[in-house]
């Protein structure tokens, strides 16, 4: 059997990692410190957005971006069902009520128009799902911006991440700028939120020994910021990469009736973190086991939405109460790509889902 194709590869130019990681070794500085500032400078040019505040992870940026809004007990916060649990775990967290949701059918990411506000309603933290961003323009409330699988994506020639109040980024390996283990950010255009959360990630000190409220230790370490100065600038190519892959897939995975693509909304240039199609008729399993038997690994991205989900029984909500959000957990499947892909490779994956269709 031909080598296995995985479902996504972390690229890196390796001797430079190694070149950073001596460096970093050799300062003597672990935690925050100049490389964390300078990773944040330039992540914010990059993103061309006044402040970047690192972080511990894509959930720990969504946590002190809540708590920098004062988002507590009490408050409510309107999110989708289909995403990872990180996006309604951080609103728990915090101690306000999740409030669900449904999706747009085609996009996949939270409908603008299924947005209820109430009361309590404080913020909407939308998600740019598999790095296509979402609908922003029609939410009426604070926005903070998922986008956790979105960095370098943009929307009408603006970076996804600065286009609401707060926006956060995840640094895992396998996202599109991912680090060599755990990273994340906060961007945003308030000085006095980016201030709160740099205080919120140092255990709510203001300065040293002074502690002003409470916060965690989220804070970002200065290996994986090196690590990240080395990637940033090569991640132009690699969004290249993958939005060719993207492209060559659609072209010629196209008309097959029981295959649904991914769509691209005008005026976006999605980062491409996962190629999702959908397999309709019930057959997206039998799909995933055709292809893991000849060497070519799938993933689900989710199997079962977040209202659905054991740890939130408490909410209330029952199955049918979102059928978009549910009907995609049964029908979503990820297929290979990473920067690097070869166009042979790519070919096995297409002729395996071709054939699997007759």
């Amino acid at each position: 059997m031909p080598e296995r194709i995985g479902l996504s590869m972390s690229a890196g130019p390796d001797a430079e990692l190694l070149g950073v990681f001596t460096r970093v070794l050799a300062s003597g500085q672990f935690i925050l410190g100049a490389e964390v500032s300078a990773f944040e400078s330039e992540l914010a040019h990059y993103l061309d957005t006044a402040h970047a505040v690192g972080v511990s992870s894509g959930t720990d940026a969504l946590v002190c971006a809540l708590l920098a809004l004062d988002i507590g007990p009490g408050d409510e916060v309107v999110t989708t069902p289909f995403t990872f649990i990180a996006t309604t775990e951080a609103i728990a967290r915090v101690g306000a009520r999740p409030v669900f949701a449904d999706i747009d059918p085609v996009t996949l990411n939270l409908e603008p128009a299924a947005v209820v506000r109430g009361p309590n309603t404080r913020a909407v933290i939308p998600v740019h799902l598999f790095g296509h961003p979402a609908e922003l323009a029609p939410l009426e409330l604070p926005i903070i911006e998922d986008a956790a699988q979105a960095f370098g994506a943009r929307d009408r020639g603006r970076s996804v991440g600065t286009l609401g109040r707060l926006g956060c980024f995840s640094f895992f390996p396998t996202k599109p700028l991912g680090a060599l283990g755990d990273g994340g950010a906060v961007v945003t255009a308030d000085a006095a939120l980016a201030e709160r959360i740099r205080r919120l990630r140092q255990h709510g000190s203001a300065e040293k020994h002074r502690y002003v409220e409470l916060g965690g230790n989220y804070r970002l370490d200065a290996l994986q910021a090196a690590f990240l100065r080395v990637k940033l600038p090569n991640l132009a190519g690699w969004l290249a990469e993958r939005t060719a892959v993207a492209a060559a897939y659609s072209r010629e995975l196209a008309g097959i009736d029981e295959l649904g693509l991914p769509v691209t909304r005008e005026g976006t240039e999605p980062a491409w973190a996962h190629y999702v199609v959908r397999v309709r008729g019930g057959r997206r399993d039998a799909l995933a086991r055709h292809l893991d038997a000849r060497g070519i690994a799938t993933a689900v991205y989710y199997p079962r939405p977040l209202h659905l989900q054991p740890v939130f029984a408490k909410l209330g909500y029952a199955r049918g109460d979102f059928p978009h959000a549910e009907r995609a957990a049964d029908e979503v499947l990820a297929l290979p790509l990473f920067p690097g892909l070869t166009p042979e490779q790519r070919g096995r994956v297409v002729e395996a889902v071709r054939g699997f269709f007759g």
